[in-house]
Order: C-alpha cells, then sequence, then structure tokens
C-alpha cells in the first residue's frame, strides 16, 4: 500500500515536473508555467493545489498590488530527492538502452 500511496500524491505527468521548477527557488505561477511550457494554467492550478493539500509545497500570498503568490518546497518535499535523482539517472539509462536497440 505505500507505493500505491506515493503514487496518488505523485500521479500524472506534471508534479514531479513542477516540484523540480520549484526546487531553483521560489517561484511564480507564470515562472512555473514557462519552465513546463506545455502545462495549461488551469491544470497548473490544480497541480499546485494537490501539492499544497499534501505538504510538498507551500503558498505565500503577499499584499501587493497585484497580489504577489510564491511557491517553494517544504521540508518534506526534499524527502523525494534520493527519488528524483534515480529517476532521473533511470530515465538516461533507459532512453541510452532503447537508442542503442
Amino acid at each position: 500500500m505505500a507505493i500505491r500511496d506515493a503514487l496518488d500524491v505523485l500521479n500524472g505527468k506534471w508534479k514531479l515536473q513542477i516540484i523540480i521548477a520549484i526546487s531553483s527557488g521560489q517561484s511564480k505561477f507564470k515562472d512555473i508555467e514557462r519552465q513546463i511550457p506545455k502545462i495549461t494554467p488551469r491544470m497548473l492550478s490544480k497541480e499546485l493545489k494537490s501539492l499544497e493539500d499534501h505538504k510538498l509545497i507551500k503558498r505565500t500570498v503577499y499584499d501587493t498590488l497585484p497580489v504577489t503568490i510564491e511557491y517553494t518546497l517544504t521540508p518534506h518535499s526534499k524527502t523525494l530527492d534520493k527519488v528524483i535523482l534515480e529517476l532521473r539517472n533511470w530515465g538516461a539509462l533507459h532512453r541510452k538502452k532503447i537508442l542503442d536497440s
């Protein structure tokens, strides 16, 4: 069941990409949107809300005109660092294997 729990949190093609985009530091919605070219604003909004619900990102609203909203990773999201690194390594290995075939 633990794998199912992890997959429920990280399912879909956008969540890990969003986490990676935010990992460069505090990010605004448009910053994240630019780093993930094919994501729609509606989907990005939905995925950010889900990641916030799962305590992987923090949303901070600043009282400015216009209102500024920034997203940062939580300490809990840092527990995914090894997982992301291993997925990146596996992806590179898999790509090489497929291209060499």
